[in-house]
């Protein structure tokens, strides 16, 4: 296992997430103890030492899983810990102290070795701060409730940009993979933290599983790279960034944890060879080609003036044609018309088209994705 030297403490290149850990009965909120202890024993063994957990995961359970597992097995000293603030459900300051203290109980733990201001976005982030949560930060970072203090993001550059820069965070989370490189906080996000001298967390190195899966076009140039598997190379991209502290895999199978700590103990970074630089540029062509919309959920379009969420409807239709997934998606479209607004109620007004950034044809887009997916 490679790790990454942050002032003195290492960190394992590779971080267990258990947010998708395995479970019994397909309840979410049970989790299969036996096999994740299994699972996460033997990633610790093979060197890893970074957990990485939540508030929310597993139905509120994952946390308490994680203090039991430390405990019964005398690993919390041997361990990174990690969990996450989430800050949407704080409605004064004082409730952010509450979480803290409701996390360190499930965790059985007195302090946290990295804590994060969960999945924020414009509005999160602003009615946060409003409630005091710098201060938050600053007061448990001194008590030494807390070691590092940073933050996981879901929103637009721009948004990550204000962020970053309005506090001296000690490490940040966002995802990227080597097919979103322009989602949401992305390369440009990456650099950007690079050059501020803030190590990043990756999560979603794997597209939710979804790269481990690619169209046949892209497994056959896996192939040429003698022992790597799809999953493989999906997260050697991640760790061959040198700026990468972390990357978290959520790990629910032991071919999983062999895999990916097999190449967490391989790759350097900023040693990619043209060869496999080609492979990621490609790959993205390929999936690019399959896309039926080029919508990059910029929310320019929304709100709609009948409250369509033009961006979901357009990645379902685009999912089931870049992962295979027209079933799934077409599932997704039943649920996410119980309670949102139905395309063909399209007044065709334009005022979509005429602010999207894309340029794209949202109108017919929205008759087309309807009729694929209805």
């Amino acid at each position: 296992m490679k790790y990454f030297d942050l002032n003195g403490k290492k960190v394992s290149r590779l971080g267990f997430g258990c947010m998708r850990l395995p479970v019994l009965d397909k309840d979410n909120s049970k989790i299969d103890k036996e096999k994740a202890s299994e699972l996460i024993l033997a990633a610790i063994d093979k060197g890893l030492n970074y957990i990485d957990t939540a508030y929310n995961y597993h139905g509120k359970m994952s946390e308490k899983f994680v203090g039991e597992f430390l405990e019964e097995h005398n690993l919390r000293d041997k361990v990174n810990l990690t969990t996450k603030n989430p800050v949407w459900l704080a409605e004064s300051k004082e409730d952010f102290y509450k979480l803290l203290e409701e996390q360190l109980a499930n965790l059985r733990t007195d302090h946290l070795d990295f804590y994060l201001l969960h999945s924020l976005s414009k509005d999160s982030f602003h009615k946060a701060v409003d409630l005091g949560v710098l201060d938050f930060a600053e007061d448990i970072k001194k008590r030494g409730l807390v070691k590092n203090i940073g933050f996981s993001f879901h929103d637009e550059y721009e948004v990550f940009e204000e962020i970053i820069k309005v506090y001296p965070w000690d490490f940040c989370q966002i995802q990227l993979n080597y097919l979103d490189i322009d989602y949401q906080a992305g390369i440009k996000g990456y650099e950007l933290a690079k050059r501020m001298g803030i190590p990043m967390v990756i999560m979603e190195p794997l597209k939710g599983g979804r790269l481990s899966n690619p169209p046949e076009e892209i497994a056959s140039m896996v192939d040429s790279f003698e022992g790597y598997s799809p999953s493989q190379m999906a997260i050697k991209f991640p760790l061959s960034l040198d700026n990468v502290m972390t990357v978290l895999s959520g790990m629910n199978e032991m071919g999983q944890v062999e895999e990916n700590t097999d190449m967490a103990d391989k790759v350097e970074a900023n040693k990619l060879s043209q060869e496999e630089k080609d492979f990621y540029k490609k790959a993205r062509d390929i999936y690019k080609s399959k896309e039926q919309i080029a919508c990059t959920a910029c929310e320019y379009c929304m709100p709609c003036t009948v409250d369509i969420n033009i961006p979901r409807v357009f990645a379902l239709w685009n999912n089931g044609f870049l992962y295979d997934e027209e079933e799934k998606s077409k599932e997704a479209y039943k649920t996410y018309l119980e309670k949102g607004v139905d395309p063909q109620s399209c007044i065709e007004c334009g005022k979509c088209e005429g602010i999207c950034p894309q340029s794209l044809e949202i109108i017919e887009g929205l008759k087309e994705a309807d009729q694929y997916l209805r």
